[in-house]
């Protein structure tokens, strides 16, 4: 699928603003191509501290929530925190946990099953915490839409305490309070919290109502930032100063369980980044939760002893290692079936239902994920359950707002809920098709939507990345959902030669020149063999081999591009990581190749 490469060229002071901010003009750009154009928002974007957060009590139903669980502390009632399975429902859980614990309360985390139970609040879990004596009910990143069983919680002379951040149905659960950003006559200034987020505000009121040290609620940020992250939430406002000191906490924590895996993942003592929580620490929590039990995420974050923790973050490691196996082999099924379609129709619908019976039902969202990246489409991806009962897991492109989609098909659901990028579902199997039918019908998708976009924040020639600009781009880091990483592109590269590097070849190592004589080396992470194909089909076998071999050939490439450093046995180099590539004229402004714009300046 060819990629739409947009060159953003919206205007701005950028030497004035860089002046006052004591930052490249470049980086001003970036930061105005993410919609931070105002001095005073780039200054926060760039030096917000924590002083700048949100005040807890300003969000609707706080004082109320307050007030409830120092009822409960004073009469020692017991609390049951009903979290999810998830990595946003396991920190959740832990840090309300921590945090009662913390000042005096006796709270225990109960969280459903998975596979037998699905997402949110049961009844299950309400019976098995009444029958522990345990009479209020903490839920935490669910519990927005449990109506019935917050009835059902009350009905049994429970206090209901809802802490969620997604989307309201209908109408709010009868609850004593609810803490949610999406409700009506919200007053909080910020609704992009992830659950977690939403426990940390609480148990900060809860810290400032007993005077608790400062430091011990920035110690929880540890747990807000890989929720955050691991929960896909866009890093802006609060959120990023939430992550960027979170990060920096976590990378010398203190955490026994959270020390253990980063030294089993071999990143104790490295400085993280955003991507260490997405793709190493987050899906070791959330593997556990999907294909084996949360209970071993749990017993990690609780685990005292390091060399315990040591052996149960080692399990958690194969137990991930275990879901990436199994999650391949269904993402190659899912791409069989709608390869299948497309020979079939000639074209694909505008929201592609798959029904894959036999794979773990929770691993369902993730290869939603894989065919929505590939194909650029809705997607809802559906296994077989119970007899005659299906769930699924669904994520969205820019252009469809699935949660909406989804509600007018309501009455199909026997459950679901989700926001606009993702939902999950689920409802008889003869139901499935008439789903089918009614999202092709109402989907208002063109062609073009179906186009990935790639924003060119500049057009860069590859001279002038040093490595100090790349140390300059390091300060809008964390990069994420809604801040993105600086994205840059130069035409008509030469390809010196070429390398497959790794056990398996799935990194592609180049050496390129652009048209000004300037060399740099260039990294491809992802789908090497579809570039061989690309270059095979734009210039024949012949080239790719004579790439190869490092030997003259006629390849003549554009790259979309970040600029990184590599450092390897103590020596650093910077070098580009591609990003998409291209053949066609034109697609990147002519007129700034040969210089750099917006002060991208050697030093």
């Amino acid at each position: 699928m060819r990629e739409k490469w947009i060159l953003e060229t919206k205007r701005g002071d950028f030497n004035g603003l860089a002046k006052k901010l004591q930052v490249p003009p470049l980086l001003i750009k970036c930061m105005i191509n993410r919609g931070i154009e105002s001095e005073e928002q780039m200054r926060k974007f760039l030096y917000g501290t924590l002083e700048d957060l949100h005040n807890p009590l300003s969000m609707k139903d706080m004082d109320r929530a307050v007030e409830l669980v120092k009822k409960a502390r004073e009469q020692e009632t017991k609390l049951a925190i009903a979290s999810d399975f998830d990595c946003d429902g396991i920190f959740s859980g832990y840090l309300l946990w921590k945090g009662f614990t913390r000042i005096g309360i006796d709270s225990k985390i109960f969280t459903p099953d998975r596979v037998q139970e699905g997402y949110g609040l049961n009844e299950r879990i309400i019976r098995e915490a009444k029958e522990e004596g345990r009479t209020f009910l903490v839920t935490c990143d669910n519990g927005i839409a449990a109506n019935a069983e917050v009835a059902l919680a009350k009905e049994q002379g429970m206090t209901v305490l809802v802490t969620d951040h997604h989307e309201v149905q209908e109408e709010l659960p009868a609850a004593d309070a609810v803490l949610d950003m999406k409700q009506e006559g919200e007053t909080y200034p910020f609704s992009g919290l992830c659950g977690c987020g939403v426990a940390y505000k609480l148990i900060c009121a809860l810290y400032d109502e007993y005077n608790i040290p400062t430091e011990e609620k920035e110690e929880l940020l540890v747990y807000v930032a890989i929720a955050t992250v691991a929960d896909v939430m866009e890093l802006v406002d609060e959120n990023r100063i939430l992550v960027k000191y979170g990060l920096k906490l976590l990378s010398h924590t203190s955490h026994v369980g959270l020390r253990a895996l980063l030294e089993v993942q071999g990143l104790a003592g490295k400085e993280l980044n955003g991507g260490h929580i997405g793709f190493v620490i987050g899906p070791c929590f959330n593997a556990a939760g999907r294909i084996a039990t949360v209970d071993k995420s749990f017993a990690l974050l609780m685990e005292t002893d390091y060399e315990r923790a040591l052996e149960k973050a080692e399990e958690l490691k194969e137990i991930n290692e275990s879901r990436k196996r199994m999650t391949e082999e269904g993402a190659e099924r899912a791409y069989e079936l709608v390869e299948q379609r497309l020979i079939k129709s000639g074209k694909l619908p505008p929201v592609l239902i798959l029904s894959l019976s036999s794979i773990h039902e929770s691993l369902a969202g993730i290869i939603a994920g894989r065919v929505k990246e590939r194909y650029h489409h809705p997607v809802i991806v559906f296994t077989d359950t119970e007899e005659g009962v299906v769930k699924g897991s669904g994520r969205s492109i820019e252009a469809y707002h699935m949660f909406q989609q989804l509600l007018v098909c309501k009455d199909l659901m026997l459950r679901f809920g989700g926001h606009k990028m993702a939902a999950g579902m689920t409802l008889k199997k003869e139901n499935l098709p008439e789903l089918d039918r009614r999202l092709n019908e109402a989907a208002d998708l063109i062609e073009e939507d179906f186009r990935p976009v790639i924003r060119i924040d500049a057009a860069m020639p590859v001279g002038f990345v040093t490595e100090h600009l790349v140390k300059e781009f390091a300060r809008l880091e964390p990069f994420g959902v809604a801040n993105p990483k600086p994205v840059f592109a130069e035409q008509h590269f030469r390809i010196l030669y070429g390398r497959r590097l790794g056990k398996e070849g799935k990194v592609l190592k180049l050496k390129v020149q652009n048209e000004k004589g300037s060399k740099m080396d260039a990294v491809l992470f992802r789908d090497v063999d579809a570039f061989e194909a690309f270059v095979c089909e734009q210039w024949g076998e012949n080239e790719l081999r004579r790439m190869y071999e490092g030997r003259e050939n006629i390849l003549d490439i554009a790259f979309t591009y970040y600029p990184s450093v590599n450092e390897y046995n103590g020596n650093k180099t910077v070098q580009i990581q591609i990003i998409s590539y291209c053949h066609v004229a034109g697609t990147v402004n002519d007129t700034v190749q040969g210089q750099a714009e917006y002060g991208a300046n050697k030093k």
